[in-house]
């Protein structure tokens, strides 16, 4: 999805004053970070500004993904899932932080698809196909 960004389409936003959807894609790089709190270390960017570039972006995102992904697969444990944990003053299960992680990624893959349309990028199916990915497959799309 952030592959398709441009360069100019960070600067949509779904309204004046809102956030950007350069600022939506870099919060997403970002946002791993949550998994600190149960401990799992990897490296996530710190810089507070989002790059310039929207291939920077991406980037950064693939990197952290990885990251994460090797991160869990090799520092959490079964057992692991079971212990609290504070977040943000909030005693969660590591479960929990895990579910609450990836919603808060489609919650904000949804709000990217929506500025990527109001930039006149074309959006693929995140969770399905989107509606012109029905239509390449020469089915009507659903309402």
């Amino acid at each position: 999805m952030l592959n398709a960004l441009t360069d100019e389409s960070l600067k949509q936003e779904v309204a004046r004053g809102f956030r950007t959807l350069g600022f939506l894609a870099w919060h997403l790089a970002q946002s791993a970070a949550m998994l600190h709190s149960a401990g799992v270390k990897f490296e996530v960017p710190q810089e507070k500004e989002a790059p310039a570039t929207a291939a920077a972006i991406s980037q950064a995102y693939q990197q952290t993904s990885q990251a994460l992904l090797d991160a869990v697969q090799t520092q959490l444990k079964d057992e692991n899932l079971q212990e609290t944990v504070n977040f943000f003053g909030m005693n969660w299960k590591t479960d929990y932080l895990l579910y609450s992680f990836l919603k808060h990624e489609v919650h904000h893959r949804g709000q990217i698809t929506i500025l990527m349309r109001q930039a006149g990028i074309p959006v693929s199916g995140a969770y399905g196909p989107a509606k012109e990915e029905w239509v390449a497959f020469g089915m009507e799309a659903p309402v």
